[in-house]
């Protein structure tokens, strides 16, 4: 196949090829719906380029070999699902701390708890504000097609070994079973030199360590406030968005990951009804586009949260606006997608309410 030919392909199998496309080398994981194609896909696909892939015995241990993978400095990753990532958030945490390169793949279903497989998006407060203990932040790409699987896995894996932090790629379980025509292209970003911290075995072990116990605590605050320095940076530099219509808008609809998707239709409907509405996507949740939704708000524009989930995304925007416009939540926790119709309708309702003097 030609690198730049479009194939019709389900988002779980974009996400494995992409990976493997990516220089993955190894791939550790453990079978939970919505996501399992991955490891299914790769199962093969690695045995078949040479590449490391273990069946793990269990989220805790697919997570911690990839850990020890990712101290030799190659590339590899786990996937799992929502109830199964929250096994992971300790190993998180030291990955975060240790500043390890780990790539986990959520494709979130509804839960609290093991929850069942319907689509979702409850999982935003988990990959953004982590359930790891101490300070630590990571790196949360949601792509919103099979396309945006694709180029975000690139991503994940550049971003998670240009700056040696965890990056999680939030998908759910539409995007992870849907089809859509989609191309590879070529690995975009450059290869990382990591021979500088990576692990080599016995050779250099005096000089060369990887652990997160911190007995002076002097080194140990300096540790974390370089941990929040580095966040800092890679929020002036990766922090990314997309925005329609918003230049003239009274109303901007904001989601993340697949709900993006009804939110574009609904703004078209609502053009044509004569209703001034835009569309605000953040694509890296973690690093959030804080200074992008205040510049809006500053403007006299009022913002319309949608998601799956019971408002986890609604509370970082209401901060980012600071007071400066009016937000209202449309949402429902899991299932089936809040319809065109439905946002529609909920915002000519909070145009009545809101700017009846102008309608």
């Amino acid at each position: 196949m030609n690198s730049s030919e479009k194939v019709l392909i389900k988002g779980n199998y974009a996400i494995a090829q992409a990976a493997v496309n990516a220089g993955c080398q190894c791939y550790f994981g453990y079978p939970i719906t919505p996501q399992t194609e991955i490891g299914e896909y790769l199962s093969g696909k690695m045995q078949e380029l040479k590449r490391g892939y273990v069946c793990a015995e269990s989220e805790l241990a697919a997570i911690n070999m990839v850990i020890g993978a990712v101290s030799t400095g190659v590339k590899a990753m786990t996937s799992s699902s929502s109830c199964a990532v929250s096994l992971m958030q300790e190993a998180l945490s030291y990955a975060a701390s240790d500043e390890l390169p780990v790539v986990l793949v959520n494709v979130m279903r509804a839960g609290p708890g093991l929850g069942y497989i319907y689509p979702a998006q409850g999982d935003y407060n988990q990959a953004v504000y982590g359930g790891g203990n101490g300070d630590y932040k990571i790196i949360v790409l949601a792509p919103s097609t099979v396309q945006e699987c694709i180029d975000y896995t690139y991503r994940a894996f550049y971003l998670a070994h240009k700056y040696r932090n965890p990056v999680i790629l939030l998908a759910d379980g539409l995007l992870g079973q849907m089809m859509e025509p989609a191309s590879f292209g070529e690995y975009p970003y450059p290869e990382i030199d990591n021979s500088s911290w990576a692990l080599t075995g016995a050779k250099n072990r005096a000089s060369r360590a990887i652990y997160s116990c911190a007995r002076d605590e002097k080194k140990q605050i300096e540790h974390i406030k370089n941990l929040f320095k580095k966040f800092d940076l890679i929020s002036q530099n990766e922090t990314s968005w997309e925005e329609f219509k918003t230049e003239d808008a009274d109303i901007i609809l904001t989601a993340f990951g697949s709900m993006t998707r009804n939110i574009k239709a609904a703004m078209n409907v609502l053009r044509e009804k004569g209703i001034k509405a835009g569309c605000f996507r953040p694509i890296t949740l973690s690093p959030f586009p804080n200074n992008r939704i205040e510049e809006l708000a500053k403007e006299g524009k009022d913002f319309i949260v949608v998601e799956m989930n019971m408002g986890q995304m609604f509370k970082d925007v209401k901060y980012a606006i600071n007071g400066a416009a009016k937000a209202e939540l449309i949402n429902r926790p899991c299932g089936e997608w809040l319809s065109v119709e439905d946002i529609v309708s909920s915002v000519e309702k909070f145009m009545e309410k809101n700017y009846a003097a102008s309608i």
